[in-house]
């Protein structure tokens, strides 16, 4: 079960905090809308400007990409005014960075936005005071394997004029990752406004199972906008006194690499996607309208085992997933990926195809489940949420402990622990993990109000395995409501102070994000 509080735009609404003044219309629905008038776009790739020598080996040159947080003005729709964004590299998604397992880049994130937020910003919010800058950005690398001085730690964030330098080993395998504001306190008003992009690791191993690529490989980032009449992005505030915060964003305009309502034009033949959902809040469940099943090949970190076959897909937000479509028994068709009643993209199948040479392989890589016994340690976290005499949300809380508290989670570098979540809330939580990767264990319902009370985890159902497309290494888990989320998790690669969060990214803004440490293994 997920349940999800939907909060929306209303009409007329004024933003208040630091928005800038400007005339508001009515939201936008995007049924109003022509479908299917503007072809899918793919992002650009990234370029490096030059060569620079590897910070871990001065022998090597690895290449320099210098990409800058700026605002545009995006044409999402044919029939829409241009959209006031704030993006990296001048594009929604940004450019693709793609690279190959352990050959590493360097990454300098220039801030050249305005002085001031378009935005509603919650002062009360921590580390959202009016004492800091009101235009900051800090970027992560979302699944990236990364040194603690490049992981885009909320609080290094820079202001317009200054940047920020980042070195991605890619000492990991195969995967598609993503790249995201993190900044704290207005994390969630940054990546709305389209600070976001995809992030390709290759390896020989991918390209030995000749999986469809070149034009059959289409990436593909989707996220949901409340987008008003005159094109513009709405960003909805609280009817609450005192508070601009939202505990979650939900909007009816389904973005599809930055288009609303797009159309892809494919043959008669397989191909790979690879889907990532950049939405704030909403989980997408995507399937296509014709009814035919797909194969799920990989998630968050890369190939699983074998193909998974399904004809529906449950992405929560920070979760990717990489698919193959056969559309040769399609030829001549149009039909739409959807999630729920929300139309996605339209697919408009040819009848011809230049290459109709494609295999589906029945088994992708070797995989091995981590033994429990591997684990030195088990932590017991709760995921929690304060309400007020109304049962209005007032915050999120990660094991009833706020942000700026001391550090509690010490993982020792080299060892493996195990994490359980237990989820004391309503909502499905999307737990990211900074820095490492992990494997989903278990599932297993309890009675929330009776470990309230007293403490004491009393289950009410069995132990669930992960789905089918979970038993392959991931890096952020979806943990539902009134269930102990179990996860196996090897702290491989380096020390330092790194994050773990609900990637409802409104949650994180609000305390539910905490630090933790790995510590060097003489400590």
């Amino acid at each position: 079960m997920i349940t999800r509080r939907k909060f929306i735009s209303r009409a007329g609404l004024v933003l208040a905090g630091s928005a800038l003044d400007r005339p508001v219309s009515s939201p936008l629905t995007a049924s109003s809308l022509h479908p299917y008038v503007d072809p899918l776009p793919v992002p650009p790739a990234a370029r490096a400007e030059e060569m620079r020598t590897n910070p871990f080996n001065p022998k090597e040159k690895i290449p320099f990409y210098r990409i800058a947080m700026r605002e545009v003005m995006v044409k999402v729709h044919r029939d829409l005014p241009p959209t006031r964004m704030w993006t990296l590299g001048g594009t929604f998604p940004g450019p693709t960075l793609e690279t190959r397992v352990e050959k590493g880049l360097i990454v300098e994130w220039q801030n050249r936005l305005p002085a001031r937020h378009f935005l509603p910003i919650d002062h009360s919010l921590h580390g959202a005071g009016k004492d800091v800058p009101e235009v900051r950005g800090v970027i992560h690398l979302h699944g990236g394997r990364t040194p603690a001085d490049s992981d885009g730690y909320p609080e290094h964030w820079v202001v317009p004029g200054k940047s920020q330098t980042c070195f991605y080993p890619s000492q990991h395998g195969e995967a598609l990752l993503f790249y995201h504001d993190h900044t704290m306190g207005i994390n969630r008003l940054n990546t709305y406004a389209g600070m976001m992009g995809m992030f390709l690791v290759r390896s020989l191993l991918e390209e030995n199972l000749g999986l469809p690529s070149g034009n059959y490989e289409i990436p593909l980032l989707l996220c949901d906008r409340i987008l008003r009449a005159d094109g513009q992005l709405e960003y909805p505030v609280s009817d609450k006194p005192g508070q601009i915060w939202v505990p979650e964003v939900f909007g009816d305009s389904i973005l599809a690499n930055g288009k609303l309502l797009p159309y892809c034009d494919v043959e008669p033949r397989l191909y790979h996607l690879r889907i990532m959902n950049g939405s704030n809040g909403r989980f997408f469940r995507l399937s296509l309208t014709t009814g035919i099943s797909f194969l799920q090949i990989g998630s968050d970190q890369g190939l699983l085992g074998a193909p998974v076959e399904q004809k529906r897909l449950l992405l929560a937000p920070g979760e990717r997933a990489d698919l193959l479509i056969d559309f040769s028994t399609e030829a001549g068709k149009r039909f739409e990926m959807v999630s729920d009643t929300f139309p996605v993209l339209q697919f408009r199948v040819g009848t011809v195809t230049r290459n109709n040479q494609h295999r589906i392989p029945e088994k992708l890589c070797e995989f091995a489940s981590l033994a429990e016994s591997k684990a030195v340690r088990t932590r017991r976290l709760t995921l929690g949420e304060n309400m007020d005499d109304v049962q209005r949300s007032m915050g999120m809380l990660l094991n009833n402990t706020p942000w700026h508290a001391p550090v509690t989670e010490n993982p020792v570098l080299n060892t493996t622990e195990i994490w359980e979540f237990v989820n004391l809330t309503d909502d499905s939580h999307p737990i990211h993990l900074h820095l490492v990767r992990f494997q989903v264990l278990s599932r297993r319902r309890f009675d929330s109000f009776h470990y309230q009370q007293t403490g004491e985890l009393r289950f009410t159902g069995p132990l669930t395995a992960p789905d089918a497309n979970e038993r392959g290494w991931k890096d952020t888990v979806r943990c539902d409501p009134n269930m102990v989320t179990r996860i196996i998790v090897p702290f491989e690669g380096y020390t330092g102070r790194y994050v773990w969060h609900c990637h409802v990214l409104e949650h994180e803004d609000n305390e539910m994000m905490r630090p933790f440490e790995v510590l060097p293994a003489w400590s």
